[in-house]
């Protein structure tokens, strides 16, 4: 007989109203939660108070929520993270998600994946090549390092900040297996453009959307067009669970050999708590081991132990109810800074997006121009004084970062535009936290350093 859970807090005089569900002879738990604070949040103070260029947005819901799941005591991957799992491959549009501890560690799992020998002769190996961009987040190509493959750097463009599209022929070899690339600051990529090169070549694409979650291609989700996909849930993100990510993929065999590595590089898929889903656990007979040896301790990947808690996937089913707002709250305020900033396009290159797409911004980039003679350093930390947060386009030029030094890569071309990126941009907030008077005394900030307003 399950057990019916009631929870309640009390009202602003203390009081409790105990509206008792029809029991039905089924064992009732109340739970008492402390009266929350009812005061009202400070009002935001311009030149006192900062304005993040990255920030969560968390109230009541994530709490009680994760208060749930930790009554529940379950504490490891469990029913929250499965009702996770099935709403996020709903929203996104594919067949399954796989929950993991960051999106670092969606990127390492993803194409951790594709090095699988179950794969056969489509397994990426050791020196094989796989294309990517020069100016982004270093875990997006950590991972291809990490597993013995070659990156092969490209360029991007401004103002959309994505890959040229143009060096695609140029970056192919023998070797090339794979072409894993990031939606920068939500912008998509040309998919069109990568998606008919992939499969022209026969390559694995790998989209990285850790920053893009909720954008658009041609009115498709971004994560639906590559073999698998990342997403990130840190809290700068647009879901936020602390710490958090996911891979996603429509191929049940990649989904398959995902969740291996990310649980020990076990052969069995079995739940925590579970056994004996295949029907057969003690009736495998797999490589040299002997006969029935148990299915639960069979390993087929070299993998990690990269699980969220239940408590977490608590917090992002609350985030996936907000989750439309948040989107609609960065497209407002990435509009609201378009249109405060339009008069200063003689001293900064703004962002466009991507043809044919409708970003879920994570941020506003802005590039010097480098007619316009000023310094961004001169700039960052005047902005930084008035307590406006910035920050750069991650890595800049990745190649140029001392990570790289003495690494097998391949560069094609000189990168100018990632040399430039790394030089003479950075990015301010648009996250749903964000006021229009917080995002108009950044602009205004912005103009009056650059001698609009005076």
């Amino acid at each position: 007989m399950s057990l019916i859970r009631k929870t309640l807090t009390p009202d602003a005089d203390g009081k409790l109203l105990l509206d008792l569900p029809d029991l039905a002879g089924q064992p009732l738990e109340v739970i008492v939660r402390p009266a929350r604070p009812t005061n009202a949040a400070q009002a935001w103070r311009a030149g006192i108070d900062p304005v993040p260029a990255s920030g969560k947005v968390v109230g009541d819901a994530e709490k009680d929520a994760m208060i749930d799941a930790a009554l529940d005591a379950w504490l490891t991957t469990g029913r929250f993270n499965d009702a996770f799992e099935k709403r996020l491959a709903s929203f996104v549009g594919t067949r399954f998600a796989l929950t993991v501890n960051s999106g670092s560690s969606a990127n390492l799992v993803a194409f951790s994946a594709l090095t699988s020998p179950t794969l056969g002769d489509r397994a990426i190996r050791p020196g094989d090549e796989v294309i990517t961009v020069a100016a982004g987040f270093p875990t997006t190509v950590n991972p291809i390092l990490q597993n013995g493959a070659v990156p092969v750097f490209v360029d991007v463009c401004l103002p959309t900040y994505n890959i040229d599209v143009t060096m695609l022929e140029a970056a192919l070899s023998p070797r090339t297996k794979a072409i894993m690339i990031a939606h920068t600051l939500g912008n998509p990529i040309d998919l069109d453009a990568v998606c008919a090169f992939a499969e022209q070549h026969g390559l694995w694409l790998i989209e990285d959307c850790c920053d893009a979650l909720g954008s658009t291609w041609k009115g498709r989700k971004v994560g639906t067009f590559g073999h698998l996909a990342t997403l990130s849930f840190y809290p700068a993100h647009h879901i936020t669970m602390g710490e958090g990510g996911a891979v996603l993929t429509n191929d049940p065999q990649l989904r398959q050999i995902a969740e291996s590595f990310r649980d020990w590089g076990r052969d069995c898929w079995c739940k925590p708590g579970c056994d004996n889903t295949c029907g057969k656990r003690f009736g495998w007979q797999l490589g040299s081991l002997p006969a029935g040896y148990d299915h639960k301790y069979t390993y087929s990947h070299i993998g990690y132990n990269l699980k969220i808690t239940d408590m977490q996937a608590a917090c992002g089913l609350a985030q996936l109810d907000r989750l439309e707002g948040f989107i609609e709250a960065r497209k407002r305020n990435f509009a609201h800074l378009s249109a405060a900033l339009a008069d200063v396009e003689d001293f900064l290159i703004l962002p466009e997006a991507s043809s044919g797409s409708d970003p879920s911004w994570f941020g506003f980039p802005v590039t010097l121009r480098e007619e316009a003679g000023i310094n961004r350093v001169d700039l960052l930390e005047y902005l930084d004084q008035h307590k406006i947060g910035t920050r750069l386009l991650f890595a800049g030029n990745l190649v140029r970062q001392p990570s790289m030094s003495g690494r097998d890569v391949r560069v094609v071309g000189d990168l100018p535009v990632a040399d430039r990126i790394m030089r003479d941009t950075f990015w301010i907030g648009v996250w749903p936290g964000l006021t229009e008077t917080q995002l108009d005394y950044a602009a205004s900030h912005i103009r009056t350093f650059l001698g609009v307003d005076l």
